[in-house]
């Protein structure tokens, strides 16, 4: 296979053509021992428990792990699965444009926590969307809404939550929605490279064979203390 054939998602992947450590490594988790503390909070849409939809990305991520290079990632627990609507603030990421503006950067989590959750009890609800897979990458999916209303419809909650909380970050118009199902510890090698893009557009032909639509519960403000967990405050029901 030349570089041509392979995804560009993959290729982020590659330590031949992206050589830099990954992201979060040393922050978020560590090479041994999984997930660091890494406080925060989020919006997400949950993977609904006991569901189509559950199981056929469980039958997915099985597969990631029976891949041979799947030592060199660090696989978050299925009941874990979610899409990020919307990024909320988290310890490593005190800066300007990931911060509400109008709050210190130095305000404790949980009090953050609070006074955004306070804000957000006033949201008007928008209307519901469906969401589907786009297309697997090694740290798991792309997703985005199945229609351009379904789009659209997912972008106009995420521009209501930021001018509601009072921040967006430099990726918002852009942002990538996505299902995390692990986090690189080591890039892979060349002669992996066919064999995980063979993978990943099985597994994304399966998935939208077995579901066309994804099953989430409605979006929710979360707080988290690692990656294991998202433990859901505030539930904005599409029938509210």
């Amino acid at each position: 296979m030349t570089v041509a054939t392979f995804s560009p998602e993959l290729l982020v992947y590659s330590k031949t053509h992206n050589p830099n450590p990954p992201a979060h490594l040393g922050s978020r988790y560590r090479k041994i021992g999984g997930f660091l503390p890494e406080a925060g909070n989020t919006i997400v849409c949950h993977v609904e428990k006991d569901s189509q939809t559950q199981a056929v990305l469980i039958e997915a991520r099985e597969t990631y792990l029976a891949m041979p290079e799947a030592q060199q990632f660090l696989f978050t627990p299925i009941s874990s699965l979610h899409m990020t609507l919307f990024e909320g603030i988290i310890e490593t990421r005190r800066r300007k444009n990931a911060w509400p503006g109008d709050l210190p950067l130095e305000t404790p989590i949980d009090d953050m926590t609070a006074l955004m959750a306070a804000r957000l009890e006033g949201f008007r609800v928008a209307d519901p969307f469906a969401v589907a897979v786009v297309e697997a990458r090694p740290s798991g999916l792309l997703v985005d809404g199945v229609t351009e209303k379904d789009r659209r419809i997912m972008r106009a909650w995420r521009n209501a939550f930021a001018d509601l909380l009072g921040y967006r970050q430099p990726n918002h118009e852009g942002y990538k929605f996505h299902m995390t199902f692990a986090y690189p510890i080591e890039r892979l090698e060349d002669e992996a490279l066919p064999r995980w893009q063979a993978m990943l557009t099985d597994v994304a032909e399966d998935i939208r064979r077995k579901a066309p639509v994804f099953e989430l519960t409605p979006p929710a403000f979360c707080v988290f203390e690692d990656m294991n967990h998202f433990h859901e405050l505030l539930i904005f029901d599409f029938d509210a």
